[in-house]
């Protein structure tokens, strides 16, 4: 049976979902500034609604559906995975020279940005560190741009890492976790505007799931799981 692309519910969820809290004083600063661009020149006007329309589609927050069980790592944004490979974590965390493997995902800005936490536990750390706005996609971006790192203790009792990265057009880092916070694996923990990066540190006893430019899905797809969680499948 064909169905049109208005009753598709995954369009739905595209186009039409909650606004995130932070995007509502941007997005009524644009809806102003249109309304005073076609005071000033209609066709002006409709270049500020078409920005307006966009600022809505950036900031919004569909909901999403965590997959269940233990020793599962769930992207933490929507984007593209940019690398995999090992590196030491940031040292703000001052968890040692050790390396771990990270996992980059790259946000455009046209994804979803919300961010999302990989892995329930316990928020032990989190450290701002201000920094450049080199392209993401770069990797020394993980070395020299402004992030936000936070440090979650499992169930387990292993460290995960989470760092949100500003981009080439991100300027605003928005955390909206605290230390001593207990997370649940695909809760909402914050957003970079306006297209970014976010790297997780897997814990060792964690294995990639993922491939080199695969599409991820915030809170729904699997990131890493246990090695023990291999096992037991294979």
């Amino acid at each position: 049976m064909a169905s049109s692309e208005g009753s598709d519910p995954e369009f739905k969820s595209l186009v039409i979902s909650p606004l995130h809290p932070a995007g509502v004083p941007i997005l009524f600063g644009f809806a102003v500034g249109a309304l005073i661009l076609f005071w000033i020149w209609t066709p002006l006007g409709w270049i500020g609604a078409g920005l307006t329309a966009w600022c809505a589609y950036f900031f919004r927050n569909p909901d999403r559906v965590t997959p269940t069980g233990d020793g599962l790592v769930i992207s933490p944004a929507d984007g593209r995975v940019q690398s995999i490979g090992p590196q030491v974590p940031p040292e703000e965390l001052g968890l040692g020279p050790d390396t771990l493997t990270r996992i980059s995902v790259f946000m455009n800005v046209f994804n979803v940005h919300v961010n999302r936490i990989p892995l329930g536990g316990v928020i032990r750390d989190i450290k701002y560190r201000p920094g450049l706005f080199l392209n993401a996609t770069l990797d020394k971006a993980s070395d020299d741009n402004e992030r936000n790192a936070m440090l979650i203790e499992t169930a387990a009792g292993d460290n995960l890492v989470v760092v949100q990265i500003a981009g080439l057009v991100a300027r605003r880092i928005v955390c909206e976790i605290a230390v001593g916070d207990t997370v649940v694996t695909g809760q909402p923990l914050g957003l970079i505007r306006f297209g970014s990066r976010l790297d997780v540190y897997l814990p060792p006893g964690m294995h990639p799931d993922v491939q080199l430019g695969q599409t991820m899905i915030a809170g729904e797809t699997v990131l890493a799981r246990a090695d023990t969680i291999e096992s037991k499948e294979s």
